[in-house]
């Protein structure tokens, strides 16, 4: 999105107003924006204006897309390819909402310090960080998920999927009380556990 967006309209829902919205606007972060910030149910979005290549560069050092690509025993991938591997990865993953209910990833990857990485890191070997432009770390929020017991995890209606655990499930009939409630132990947890604050990643209305 970073090297293919160029604009977007929409209007301010509190009184209709029209406005265009450039790239430096919307102060894009990872999984944010200023529409998930100071205009969070303040404006919507009717249209995104992209600028795509005819001849575009593949990328696939993301994940374990490359990985599976290898796998084939190609070195020429299409964008298609890349495309299959990636639904192919999200299948296993992640559930299908057909099958049981879920809002795909329910947290976001928390941003903390180095000083604050390298203390933790002392106390968990095994916790994996990735550096950010900023000179923070960000953390993995299904491994501080796991690692605080609630992988696979069921209460009542309500459970952390068994292949993913930034995944919180409804197995029939969980209201969104419920699902909230169980989300707010999973953050209590991995605080206690690394004090470190998960946020949410869906929007709740």
């Amino acid at each position: 999105l970073n090297e293919t967006f160029l604009s977007l309209r929409g209007f301010y829902i509190d009184n209709a107003k029209p406005a265009i919205f450039y790239k430096n606007d919307c102060d894009f972060g990872y999984r944010n924006s200023i529409f998930k910030k100071e205009l969070k149910n303040r404006f919507a979005i009717s249209k995104i204006r992209l600028r795509l290549h005819k001849n575009p560069v593949i990328k696939i050092d993301y994940g374990n897309v490359k990985e599976e690509l290898e796998k084939t025993g190609r070195t020429d991938f299409s964008i298609k390819d890349v495309s299959e591997v990636i639904s192919k990865i999200r299948r296993e993953k992640l559930p299908d909402p057909a099958e049981i209910g879920n809002a795909g990833s329910f947290f976001k990857n928390p941003e903390i310090t180095s000083g604050e990485f390298s203390l933790l890191k002392e106390k968990h070997p095994d916790m994996r960080g990735y550096p950010l432009a900023s000179g923070n770390i960000k953390v993995a929020a299904a491994w501080l998920i796991d690692q605080a017991g609630w992988k696979g995890f069921r209460k009542g209606n309500t459970g952390t999927h068994s292949r993913q655990a930034l995944v919180i499930v409804n197995h029939g009939g969980a209201t969104g009380e419920e699902i909230l409630h169980y989300a707010k132990e999973v953050k209590r947890s991995v605080y206690e556990k690394f004090e470190i604050v998960l946020e949410e990643e869906v929007n709740v209305l």
